[in-house]
């Protein structure tokens, strides 16, 4: 079945098998187009996989621009599966991102040591991009399935500031 709209994929029952932006060509807005040509880094989720995250390598102006772009990648995996990702692994995630962008390198991935579980199949996925997988506590001390800021910042500050 096909389902049309961000807030519908993302709370529709069943699995996602493919997202599609229309028009196929919709163009990316020049702020977009610069910031990332100008970016140091460009980072990639945590947030709703198939709404948030993927739209983005789907406009073919924006897919070129990332992946022309001189910037470090970085991607931040989501703690817990939503309705939109049911069925997706973690290092299905990271698929999903060579899926839709196959050429998309990325630098380091950030995942929640707790979350990752079996860190293989992870570390598997993230250097089919090209990334090493950096495990740190990043979620909520509360168990809920939500990012610590404190935590994701301390764990991105030797991250984004290593060099090459």
């Amino acid at each position: 079945m096909t389902v049309r709209g961000q807030h519908a994929v993302a709370v529709t029952r069943g699995r996602v098998l493919s997202v599609r932006v229309t028009p196929e060509e919709q163009p990316a807005c020049p702020e977009a187009l610069a910031a990332v040509a100008e970016a140091d880094w460009l980072i990639f989720g945590p947030g709703s996989w198939y709404t948030s995250v993927i739209p983005h390598l789907l406009m073919p102006d924006l897919a070129a621009a990332i992946v022309a772009s001189p910037a470090r990648r970085l991607v931040t995996l989501n703690l817990a599966e939503e309705k939109e990702t049911l069925g997706l692994s973690l290092a299905g995630h990271l698929a999903a991102l060579r899926w839709y962008l196959p050429e998309l390198k990325v630098d380091t991935v950030i995942a929640d040591e707790k979350a990752v579980g079996d860190p293989e199949p992870v570390r598997h996925a993230a250097e089919s991009l090209g990334a090493r997988l950096a495990l740190a506590p990043v979620a909520m001390a509360d168990g809920s399935a939500r990012h610590d800021p404190a935590a994701l910042g301390a764990a991105l500050v030797p991250v984004l500031g290593a060099g090459r």
